[in-house]
């Protein structure tokens, strides 16, 4: 089944959030989900230890540079997802990570800045899709964004649909659900503690799962 890379060559573009969102929205829909922290803030570990794991998830840390592919291809079973946080440099590990992906998601801030480092991870993916000879599906995700888009992500959604670049609808919105996730654990309808519109925080974070699982069915034909 499908291999999910979350690939940015900038910090703080909303990577484990994408992650997180991603793995327990596709768990709670039975889907069996192995999330792999390669990291080194270990956002995504951070995220694990609070607590229980949401049902249908597993999560691994300490992933290498020399033990990413092997440990990829150990979990990628028939019936399961797994999902690669990478670090946010360019590297060998993310370039390896990025050859066994069935898709990578970028996610990035609608800002000039992130749209311009977010092309490096385009041109390793074209580097990679040349390497091993065959087409690597990808698409980015604007991440903490707003209710009113602004004329800069337009411009910026606009010049990546142009060049050919698939963006998923919706957006991951900026919600301090997403942000909690980190504090509390576990899932957005399993926390206790809520934090702002939980609607529709859940609303947008089950609308961007069901999208990406679109695209990962549509790679895997």
């Amino acid at each position: 089944m499908p291999v999910v890379v979350i690939a940015s060559s900038k910090g703080g573009a909303g990577k484990s959030t994408t992650a997180v969102l991603l793995g327990t929205e596709l768990a709670r829909k039975g889907v069996p989900v192995t999330m792999l922290d390669c990291d080194p803030n270990h956002s995504l570990s951070i995220w694990a230890g609070k607590g229980t794991l949401p049902e249908n998830i597993q999560a691994l840390s300490d992933v290498t540079e020399s033990s990413i592919v092997k440990t990829i291809k150990q979990h990628d079973v028939d019936g399961a997802v797994v999902i690669v946080d990478l670090e946010g440099v360019a590297s060998r590990m993310v370039s390896r990570a990025i050859s066994q992906a069935d898709l990578v998601l970028i996610p990035m801030r609608a800002t000039i800045l992130d749209a311009t480092i977010g092309a490096q991870s385009l041109q390793l993916i074209a580097e990679e899709e040349e390497a091993i000879n065959r087409r690597i599906a990808h698409a980015v995700v604007f991440t903490m964004t707003r209710a009113i888009r602004s004329k800069q992500q337009n411009g910026i959604e606009n010049s990546l649909r142009e060049g050919g670049i698939d963006i998923v609808e919706p957006p991951l919105m900026e919600r301090a659900a997403f942000s909690a996730l980190f504090e509390f654990g576990g899932d957005l309808h399993s926390m206790e503690t809520k934090q702002g519109n939980m609607s529709s925080a859940i609303e947008n974070a089950e609308a961007f799962a069901m999208a990406v699982y679109k695209r990962l069915t549509e790679a895997l034909k």
